[in-house]
C-alpha cells in the first residue's frame, strides 16, 4: 500500500472490475480519458489478465479513500506506464470514477503520491502526462500537484466529433526535490 493523508493506493483486484466497467461506461467519466467505446466486463477481464503479466512497477493501482466507519472505498484507478528505464522517464495517468469524489482534491493527492513513489522509490528522473486541453479541471489538479506544461500536441485526438489538443505536462526530479524541500506557508 502507498498511503497519503486521505487516500491509499493498492493493487487492483479482480473484484474491482465490475466497478471499473461501470465507471468507464459513464460518459462523464469517459470525457476526460481516451476511452471512446463502451467496455464490457469480458474486455476488462482480458485487460486484468494482461495487466498481471506486467512487472509490478508497471501495474496500475486502485485509489481508495477512508470511509466514516474506518474502512476503505474504491474511487478510481491510477498508475505509471510506458516506462523508459534508460531515460528514467514514465507516463502517469489516473481517473476518479466515483463522481461523488470529484472536486475534493483526491486527484491532486494521488498525483503527489505517484510523484513521491516515482522519484523516491523507483528513482525516476521525469514523470509526464497527456491531458486534453479541454479538461480544465484535470489541468488545475496537475498544476496543484507540481506539473508544468511542456507543450501541446495539436489536434492529437479525435473526440466527440472534433479534434482536440493534448497538453503535455511533467515534473522533473530536480523540480520535485525543490517542491518537497520548500517551506510550507
Amino acid at each position: 500500500m502507498i498511503y497519503g493523508d486521505r487516500i491509499r493506493l493498492r493493487a487492483d483486484e479482480r473484484a474491482d472490475l465490475p466497478r471499473f466497467v461501470e465507471w468507464l461506461n459513464d460518459p462523464e467519466v469517459r470525457e476526460g480519458i481516451s476511452y471512446y467505446l463502451p467496455i464490457s466486463l469480458a474486455i476488462e477481464e482480458q485487460w486484468f489478465e494482461n495487466m498481471l503479466k506486467l512487472p509490478r512497477d508497471e501495474q496500475p493501482l486502485g485509489i481508495e479513500i477512508r470511509t466514516e466507519d474506518g474502512g476503505w472505498k474504491l474511487i478510481g484507478n491510477c498508475g505509471l506506464f510506458d516506462f523508459k528505464w534508460r531515460a528514467r522517464s514514465v507516463e502517469v495517468g489516473l481517473f476518479i470514477g466515483d463522481k461523488s469524489c470529484w472536486n475534493r482534491g483526491y486527484g491532486t493527492e494521488v498525483m503527489r503520491l505517484l510523484l513521491k513513489h516515482g522519484f523516491e522509490t523507483l528513482n525516476l528522473n521525469r514523470i509526464y502526462l497527456h491531458v486534453f486541453a479541454t479538461n480544465l479541471r484535470a489541468i488545475r489538479c496537475y498544476e496543484k500537484a507540481g506539473y508544468v506544461p511542456e507543450g501541446c500536441l495539436r489536434e492529437a485526438e479525435y473526440k466527440n466529433g472534433q479534434y482536440v489538443d493534448f497538453i503535455v505536462m511533467s515534473v522533473l526530479r530536480s523540480e520535485y526535490t525543490r517542491m518537497v524541500n520548500e517551506p510550507v506557508e
